[in-house]
């Protein structure tokens, strides 16, 4: 699992439900009930574990068959967790490995209760915590020839960016442009999170991919969606 950036919380500047859904439709989406159902879908899945986690109680296992048929297919998610609009948690992971169902369940224990920078989670502040679900497109390599040129591949604002140095691999997601919205600091940044000097990404050739997240927040999704109805 994979921590997401320490640069700060995103803000509400994401796109809305109505833009995300052309943006989607292409990606096999049926129809616009059929996203707005796993919306919510994921978004109660989260909280019902990060709940019951918190609260010491054991997670039941998940009934795929009681899931949306998209939700049961294997996916990569972030879940990323607020409290006042400051960052409380965030872990996820880069590659689909398990159904998205349970790659948010899983994901949204592990970011109230085991990211390494925070205290864990209490029961007090779950009804004050916000859920963010990431839900992460595959990963696609950078093909670029020096550092200039990889600066013009990058997309601010859309993509989210892995670098790979060996054993060493780190990410950002898209939102974070809204922080850092040059691409050579954000890099830089990123370089620096992943324990190495910020001016690696200039100094070598590292391994680059991205990625696009569709963004569900708990907090707007409600009235968002009911633009589509």
């Amino acid at each position: 699992m994979v921590s997401c950036s320490g640069v700060g919380f995103f803000g509400t500047g994401s796109p809305t439900a109505t833009q995300q859904v052309k943006q989607l439709i292409s990606r096999g989406i049926p129809s616009v009930q059929d996203f707005i159902h796993e919306r919510f879908e994921l978004l109660r899945l989260a909280r019902e574990a990060m709940e019951s986690s918190v609260k010491g109680y054991r997670i039941l296992g998940l009934d795929l068959g009681l899931v949306p048929l998209r939700l049961r297919q294997p996916g990569a998610s972030f879940v990323t967790l607020t409290l006042g609009g400051e960052l409380r948690g965030c872990i996820g992971a880069l590659e689909a490995t398990q159904p998205l169902a349970e790659d948010v369940r899983l994901h949204a224990v592990a970011a109230a209760l085991e990211d390494f920078r925070f205290t864990p989670v209490s029961p007090e502040e779950l009804p004050r915590l916000s859920i963010e679900i990431s839900r992460l497109t595959p990963l696609q390599m950078v093909d670029y020839a020096d550092a200039g040129e990889l600066l013009t591949k990058l997309r601010p604002g859309i993509d989210g960016v892995v670098l790979k140095d060996g054993t060493r691999r780190g990410t950002f997601l898209p939102q974070v442009w809204k922080k850092v919205p040059e691409a050579n600091i954000f890099l830089t940044l990123l370089c620096q999170k992943m324990g190495l000097p910020g001016d690696t990404w200039k100094a070598k050739k590292l391994s680059v991919y991205v990625y696009e997240v569709e963004e569900i927040h708990e907090e707007i999704n409600a009235m968002d969606t009911a633009q589509l109805v």
